[in-house]
């Protein structure tokens, strides 16, 4: 099982966009000083607490603050783009770091009307035409020379429902979350329909190893309240202190949902992690994980990627 981690650049509150852009940048170094196998970031716009919005750019600050550890994307967003346009930049990205840099596409679209119409998009209707001509593109295929030559750079697919079945006829590996870790079934189509030896999967959770339930959960309380306020509020998106989270008036709508997102992470002491990533991974088949916890200090998330990664080390010797 390789660890990854991705980071949303997520701000802090009492503590600016552009820090968090730097504590990302920082959360890299360490992810490479721990022996960490990649470090994605994500596309987002416009969405309250989170600043990752241009994953290429931000993958060029990454790999330029590093110098081992492969650098990808989780992912860029291929209906708000021109094939060609990404391709350019990741090809770009992959001559000035040669053999660290991956890309993960996915197919959201702005999640509100106004967000859709300022990226000049609608819907993800022609995903896998886009798709097909970035894959083209990458791999030499297309009507004009993609500059800078190189060879192409791995491409996952962030991938739900039907986008597995796109990944099995592209031929591609894919990041899976949310009811495919409960629901094997259709990794299980995915590999049948996928080309022999292409099939890959990599698992998108959040996960916290701490002294006990209780002490995970309290530090996932604010990512879990951040998260809750946005989707009900369209504000209040920052990670507010976990003694902010425990005090903040939620409506019993914003509690049910803190629930439910504390609900999808895997958390609690070692023996407890351990356990539930044993399950996952011989439910899933994955042989990856990628973890996107973000924690209000950032010294304690610190800690938790050391222990998360000692962990895994573990899991991959049996111990």
């Amino acid at each position: 099982m390789l660890l990854s981690l991705l980071d949303r650049s997520r701000t802090r509150t009492g503590r600016s966009d552009a820090d968090a852009l730097q504590a990302t940048l920082r959360r890299a170094r360490r992810a490479e000083q721990l022996g960490l196998h990649r470090f994605w970031v994500a596309e987002h716009h416009a969405v309250p607490g989170v600043v990752g919005s241009a994953p290429t750019v931000l993958m060029a600050s990454v790999a330029a603050v590093t110098s081992r550890i492969r650098v990808g994307t989780a992912g860029v967003m291929l209906p708000n783009h021109t094939p060609f346009v990404v391709a350019e930049q990741i090809a770009t990205l992959a001559a000035l770091h040669p053999g660290r840099i991956d890309v993960g596409v996915g197919r959201s679209v702005g999640f509100t009307a106004p967000v859709r119409r300022a990226l000049g998009v609608s819907s993800a209707d022609g995903f896998e035409d886009r798709l097909a001509e970035l894959l083209d593109w990458l791999h030499g295929r297309g009507p004009v020379t993609l500059r800078p030559l190189v060879p192409p750079p791995p491409v996952w697919l962030l991938a739900t429902g039907g986008g597995l079945e796109i990944a099995a006829r592209a031929g591609l590996p894919v990041v899976v979350a949310g009811p495919v870790l409960t629901d094997p079934e259709p990794l299980h189509r995915y590999r049948a329909a996928s080309p022999p030896g292409r099939a890959r999967v990599t698992l998108s959770v959040d996960v916290l190893v701490a002294d006990s339930v209780a002490a995970a959960r309290r530090e996932l309380l604010p990512q879990a309240v951040a998260l809750a306020r946005t989707r009900s509020r369209g504000e209040f998106g920052a990670l507010p202190s976990p003694e902010e989270a425990a005090a903040a008036q939620l409506s019993a709508r914003e509690r049910a949902d803190v629930e439910r997102n504390l609900a999808s992470t895997v958390h609690g002491d070692e023996a407890e992690v351990l356990d539930r990533l044993q399950d996952l991974v011989q439910r899933t088949g994955a042989v990856e994980l990628m973890t996107s916890t973000t924690l209000h200090d950032e010294a304690a998330e610190a800690e938790a990627d050391t222990r998360l990664a000692r962990l895994l080390a573990r899991l991959r010797t049996g111990g």
